[in-house]
């Protein structure tokens, strides 16, 4: 079965769709359009951005009775990847924060809709600068291309209007850009993102203690980073007045050239010496991770549960960091992400459901507080998690530690206590091709289902709990530590290829009374063993599940997935368990017992 689509994700699929298969036709309305309570009226800018001039297509949602003598706040949105300022989402947003009385300028970003120039995955330099400019015309000190001039936003002094920033996906990351070469952003609110996109699109889950990122290429994911790849690439070339700088060449049409290479150099799975440690590089260094340290702006981050794109440890990543620097930062993790998962009385981008959910009501009690000047304004707890299994969300000063240890057993078990723990190794085989599932990224883009995840005997080794005699709520990011033997991985250690390299995958099933198992979210960790035989860590994806009284654990690591590139050839693997070994799976429990 197909997972859940929340609002996020019926425009991702809508726009998918467009993009691959049928003419887009975009037209803008002479004249504002709008309401009693807000007119709308589409501009264009011509912003510097990237080194080359860019026109930008926007929509101002203006509310009534704003003007030079009662100016307002304003909030500056564009859209997530493929989409629009036209889409549902960035839409709805203009529509909603101008009914409450902000300015409201939504915009196509660089390489999407009318706009112009090619798509930079929301470099600070390009799609950052470009949002600055907007800023400019907010400021008064920039007019639009048709001469409208801006005299009705809140100004904070010369220059300096104040503005804050709201959007998902890559919608999200262009403020984290934007606020770090422009600090007259007061306030932003990034959703669903990224910290590091090597991490995001090509993940080694050995990097415990750095964040999210790793000096050795990750494990190339390889759906989700084609399906946005084709999106980009597969926008219609005849676009009523689209800007030439829209085109960049017949090998590479709407991206910026180092995009392409990066996507080629992944999917060849060639990923020897400075060719991987450029592709490494160039994406992150326009991703968040690499310019946290400019980032004054308070920040509340929001990310999804269900998001096998962007998880929880990306978003927890950039807190920490914002953390460390002293910026003003909280974080929310809501249901629903890129996969799905949205549930009754959540926000709904689509919607504008602001007032009657959680997370509407944290991100106006943020602008009240930073846009508004509303110096006692809760703006609520440092962090927050939704929970299925209770009412509302559960609350804490921080995200949780790692509190519970249980012990990977040479009989298969996995324990409480050391001293039960029996000494011994077992081994598995990877086939040539993928024996295990986790997802279909790209199953409700084309309408198919997906089927349940699996793993094939011989290609897995599991190890499994006593049933649990009370319930345990897991709230982060489990962490593995693993010690395993590959004569065949270790031969090709200074082959000089990390696509050489031993790649295993860890995850973690509820398994319910009657044998039915559950992978969280369909969430894994890819890994590329650092140097086998040695003791390694893994940091697995963060979840938020409570597994019920009765339940059991059972901690899986297979030798390939479905959703990603493997090993090359067949690989033998022997992994070493017991009183003297390694093999420990940490939880980060709340509420339960640590042992």
């Amino acid at each position: 079965m197909s997972r859940a689509v929340p609002g996020f994700r019926r425009t991702l699929t809508g726009l998918a769709c467009a993009a691959l298969a049928a003419p887009l036709v975009l037209t803008a309305p002479a004249h504002a359009s709008g309401t009693a309570a807000r007119t709308v009226t589409p501009l264009r800018f011509t912003v510097p951005a990237g080194g080359r001039s860019c026109t930008v297509d926007a929509d101002l949602y203006r509310p009534a009775g704003v003007d030079a003598r009662h100016p307002a706040p304003a909030v500056l949105a564009t859209n997530g990847f493929g989409g629009s300022k036209s889409d549902g989402t960035t839409d709805a947003i203009g529509r909603a924060f101008a009914d409450r009385g902000y300015v409201a300028l939504v915009y196509s970003g660089l390489g999407f809709g009318a706009s112009g120039c090619l798509i930079a995955l929301d470099a600070p330099d390009t799609d950052g600068r470009a949002a600055s400019g907007l800023i400019d015309f907010l400021a008064g000190s920039r007019d639009a291309d048709d001469g409208s001039h801006a005299d009705y936003v809140t100004q904070d002094g010369p220059g300096d209007p104040r503005v804050g920033m709201i959007g998902g996906s890559y919608g999200g990351a262009v403020q984290l850009a934007t606020a770090a070469v422009d600090h007259r952003v007061d306030a932003i609110v990034p959703m669903v993102t990224w910290n590091d996109l090597s991490y995001s699109l090509a993940p080694n889950n050995t990097g415990a203690g750095r964040g999210v990122s790793s000096d050795t290429p990750g494990v190339f994911k390889w759906q989700w980073t084609n399906g946005f790849y084709l999106m980009g690439e597969g926008q219609p070339l005849l676009v009523p007045r689209l800007d030439p700088s829209r085109f960049g060449s017949l090998s590479c049409l709407h991206f910026e050239v180092r995009v392409c290479e990066a996507v080629r150099l992944l999917n060849s799975g060639r990923l020897k010496g400075g060719s991987a440690a450029d592709v490494i590089d160039y994406l992150r260094a326009v991703s968040p991770v690499s310019y946290l340290d400019r980032i004054e702006t308070p920040t509340l981050l929001v990310q999804g549960q269900d998001d096998t794109l962007f998880n929880l440890n990306e978003a927890t990543a950039t807190y920490r960091a914002l953390k460390a620097r002293g910026t003003e930062v909280k974080m929310i993790w809501q249901a629903w992400g890129h996969s799905g998962g949205q549930v009754p009385g959540e926000w709904d981008l689509t919607e504008g459901n602001l007032d009657g959910s959680y997370v509407g009501g944290r991100v106006l009690a943020w602008f009240d507080r930073y846009l508004r000047h509303r110096t006692g304004t809760d703006t609520g707890p440092e962090f927050a998690y939704y929970r299925d299994w209770r009412s509302g969300y559960g609350t804490a000063s921080e995200p949780p530690a790692l509190t519970r240890t249980f012990r990977l057993s040479g009989d298969g078990g996995l324990v409480d206590s050391r001293a039960v723990a029996a000494r011994g190794s077992r081994r598995y085989t990877n086939w040539p091709v993928p024996t295990s599932h986790s997802e279909f990224s790209l199953a409700t883009l084309i309408g198919l289902s997906d089927p349940r995840p699996y793993d094939t005997p011989g290609t897995c080794l599991g190890w499994t709990s006593a049933p649990l005699t009370s319930p345990v709520d897991v709230v982060g990011a489990p962490r593995a530590t693993l010690r395993v033997v590959s004569p065949r991985a270790e031969r090709t250690r200074n082959s000089g290829d990390a696509a050489d390299k031993l790649v295993l995958f860890a995850k973690v099933y509820d398994l319910a009374p009657n044998g039915s198992k559950t992978l969280v979210n369909r969430l894994v960790a890819p890994v590329r063993v650092p140097d086998p035989g040695k003791p390694f860590t893994v940091e697995l994806p963060g979840i938020v599940h409570r597994y019920q009284a009765g339940h059991r654990l059972h901690f899986v690591l297979a030798a390939s997935d479905t959703a990603y590139f493997g090993n090359r050839g067949a690989t033998p693997v022997t992994v070493v368990n017991g009183p003297g070994g390694t093999g420990t799976l940490q939880l980060p429990v709340v509420g339960g017992a640590t042992t």
